[in-house]
C-alpha cells in the first residue's frame, strides 16, 4: 500500500477527505522523523516503535574490485512490531 491508498482508505473509515487524510499522514511522519532526528524513541502502543540504532565501524568489501574499505560508524532508524501488529500474522 502507498501513500496515496493509505489516505483513500483512512478518509473511507474516517469520513474525512482524501487531502486531509494525506495532511494527517505526512504530520505523524513529519513528527516521527523530528523524533528520531532528536535521538527520541516513538512507541505507537499496540502497533510498534520507531528507534534510533547505532552501527558501528567495520570493514567491508568493493563489490567491483574486491577491494577492502572500511564504513564508518552511522545512525539509523529502526521498527520493532508491538504485540497487536505481530498477532495479526498469527
Amino acid at each position: 500500500m502507498r501513500k496515496p491508498e493509505l489516505a483513500a482508505a483512512i478518509a473511507e473509515r474516517t469520513g474525512l477527505t482524501r487531502e486531509k487524510s494525506n495532511e494527517v499522514i505526512t504530520a505523524i511522519t513529519d513528527q516521527i522523523s523530528a523524533a528520531a532526528a532528536r535521538g527520541e524513541d516513538t512507541t505507537l502502543i499496540g502497533f510498534g516503535t520507531f528507534s534510533v540504532r547505532a552501527r558501528e565501524a567495520r570493514n567491508g568489501r568493493n563489490p567491483q574490485t574486491g577491494a577492502s574499505i572500511r564504513i564508518p560508524a552511522s545512525k539509523t532508524v529502526g521498527f520493532k512490531a508491538g504485540k497487536a501488529l505481530k498477532d495479526t500474522f498469527r
